[in-house]
């Protein structure tokens, strides 16, 4: 897994044992941070929102969310999560690998069972809230694996793989095609591979004709279908994101101003403070004291 925005928040704090990728972390929008940035991984994840408001985007359908409430994010689709005006939000951000639930000798049998659900060929909600028939049934899932981790029983892994699978049966039996219809998939395949580049290389020099490349446009083609489906140019974005990781820097290193634009993919000092100004209102310093 490679989630460059929660490397930051997440260090010193591995809440699963390597050999069993089960993780949960407990996140505040904007104590922890004001914005995750659109992203991918293979993961699952579930996003339970259990105080305050935010919006959470899937795909580039947005929700407006409220605790309690749960967003359900399959491998490889882009999201986002962000700050709702000046409201904060507290959730939990619950990541498992769908290879938690294979066994050697029911491979198939699962496999079966779980890759209509994986591939979005069965359509199931995204956003679940109390007044959904099932969402109680949903929640109580994630509710019982919250409370095990905290003592964590010999054999505590075999309850959450248990509640993990009554999960899935609960969208396969009672959810199943009641979800969105599916966006554009060239174009989500298209941006998947730009924004994992983005992640993977922000640190670097990016030129437009580098990312149009690997994405198979021609430059001018490659910032319309940006801009048309991002909404703000692609240098725009780019100048974002590497704000974003600078303040993740800022909280969780104690690294120079000057060190941590450079590592953000900042060449210029003056440039990076004018910038980081226009996004959060105050100075790289301030910000960094604030967050003390």
């Amino acid at each position: 897994m490679n989630i460059v925005e929660y490397e930051n928040y997440q260090e010193n704090k591995d809440h699963s044992l390597a050999d069993f990728p089960y993780n949960t972390y407990l996140c505040s929008i904007p104590l922890d941070f004001t914005e995750v940035p659109l992203h991918w991984h293979d993961e699952m994840e579930i996003i339970y929102i259990k105080k305050g408001r935010g919006i959470v985007t899937v795909d580039f359908r947005s929700y407006h969310v409220e605790g309690p409430n749960l967003i359900l994010v399959r491998p490889g689709q882009l999201h986002s999560i962000e700050q709702y005006r000046d409201d904060s939000m507290e959730y939990e951000n619950i990541l498992f690998s769908p290879n938690l639930l294979m066994s050697k000798a029911e491979e198939s049998r699962i496999m079966d069972f779980m890759s209509g659900f994986l591939s979005g060929l069965i359509r199931v909600p995204t956003h679940f809230t109390p007044v959904y028939p099932y969402y109680e049934d949903i929640a109580s899932c994630i509710d019982a694996c919250d409370e095990i981790m905290k003592t964590r029983p010999q054999g505590y892994e075999f309850f959450i793989k248990s509640k993990l699978f009554e999960l899935l049966f609960v969208l396969d039996n009672r959810c199943k095609n009641f979800g969105p219809e599916d966006s554009n998939k060239k174009t989500l395949e298209k941006m998947r591979i730009v924004l994992k580049y983005v992640e993977n290389h922000y640190r670097d020099h990016i030129a437009v004709a580098d990312v149009a490349k690997i994405s198979g446009f021609s430059e001018s083609h490659f910032m319309r279908y940006f801009k048309d489906a991002m909404g703000s140019s692609f240098i725009d974005y780019l100048k974002d994101y590497r704000l974003t990781m600078a303040a993740r820097m800022l909280q969780s290193s104690e690294e120079s101003i000057l060190i941590i634009s450079e590592e953000a993919g900042f060449s210029n000092l003056s440039y990076f403070n004018r910038s980081f100004k226009d996004k959060y209102k105050m100075t790289p310093r301030e910000y960094r004291k604030q967050c003390q």
